[in-house]
């Protein structure tokens, strides 16, 4: 039987291409048409992605927006912010829809984007057509949406810990929080900093305060009923290859309960196919490493002068429920097929 939707995957060749392409493979409802990448041109996908030998005849193409875009009903852009913006005026023209991982289109305020970034936006005017793709928060808005942006892999985990919050009117003020990640999150390239004999046995900070992810997780907050936020988000990379584990401090007003603050965790992702609350322990990496799925919990510290402050927790893959797997959730919510398809495993142990 043919499948009744055609995609195309831009930047295909790295690490959240590779996730892309696995299971748009196996998806039974879109057939991959195209996968696009600047390097390997010609070549089989298997040249860079081996764990897909003999699994398709597609090889990597260079062509130009255009073509890149022509006979798709979806794109998926795993590329640089500055390539994806290159690539949505032939998009647009062609009434397809996109999904773009890279930062580009997530903020609202483009102001934000040029502090962030380091250089002002060359397409504002198209900020505000964007729906940011998480959907624990805008699932509607994204089904309805022919233009959505996916999230970034340490927004996602934080904007996770502390959506209930946001969403129960307790999350005011400043928030700190520390994001420790996997190698993976850094791209197929290695550099000074990222490659393995400088990894593997270390733990560093990188765009401590500064983290380009913090804007778009006070706007998402924020929209979720966050008031007066700052965040001082603080990352570290950890000699492990995929994984994210997020810790964030929270007060909250110390009339609230112990047993409140749980069940307000606990009843905001109760119906989520994708994040958990373990009930008999903490969220950790292990437990969601190659899947699609999330975890999140709270330990409720100690009243002091009207608060109590919460310490939450959440984990998840960076490049699955942080990356690719995101993208393919949204892009089955943005079809109108079952959410889930083909992000059901819960991936490895240990």
């Amino acid at each position: 039987m043919a499948k009744r939707f055609k995609a195309a995957v831009l930047g295909g060749s790295g690490f959240a291409g590779a996730e892309l392409v696995r299971h748009l493979l196996v998806h039974p409802e879109v057939e991959l048409v195209r996968v696009c990448a600047a390097d390997h041109v010609g070549e089989p996908l298997a040249s860079a992605l081996p764990h897909l030998e003999g699994r398709t005849s597609l090889r990597f193409e260079n062509p130009p927006p255009e073509r890149a875009v022509e006979g798709v009903d979806v794109v998926l852009m795993g590329l640089p912010q500055d390539a994806s913006i290159a690539v949505m005026d032939a998009a647009l023209a062609a009434g397809i829809k996109v999904i773009d991982m890279s930062g580009a289109f997530r903020l609202q305020n483009p102001a934000a984007y040029e502090r962030f970034y380091g250089a002002p936006h060359p397409r504002p005017d198209l900020l505000e057509r964007f729906v940011y793709g998480l959907p624990e928060l805008n699932r509607q808005r994204i089904r309805e949406s022919d233009l959505v942006a996916s999230p970034g892999c340490f927004a996602t985990a934080i904007e996770l810990a502390l959506l209930p919050f946001a969403r129960a009117g307790w999350l005011t003020g400043p928030v700190e929080c520390v994001g420790i990640t996997g190698s993976s999150g850094s791209g197929v390239v290695p550099s000074a900093t990222t490659h393995h004999p400088v990894r593997a046995g270390n733990l560093r900070t990188y765009k401590p305060l500064v983290h380009q992810h913090t804007p778009e997780i006070e706007e998402l907050l924020r929209t979720a009923g966050a008031r007066d936020l700052t965040l001082a988000f603080v990352p570290v990379s950890a000699p492990l290859a995929r994984g994210i584990f997020v810790t964030a401090f929270v007060n909250v007003p110390s009339d609230i309960g112990d047993d409140d603050i749980h069940a307000c965790v606990r009843e905001a992702y109760d119906s989520e196919p994708f994040v958990r609350v373990p009930r008999a322990r903490l969220p950790e990496v292990v437990a969601v490493s190659g899947s699609n799925f999330a975890e999140v919990g709270v330990v409720v510290g100690r009243s002091a002068a009207g608060t109590r402050t919460v310490t939450a927790f959440s984990c998840l893959d960076n490049l699955v429920k942080g990356g690719a797997g995101q993208a393919i959730q949204n892009l089955n919510l943005m079809l109108g097929v079952e959410e889930t398809i083909t992000l059901e495993d819960v991936g490895p142990y240990p």
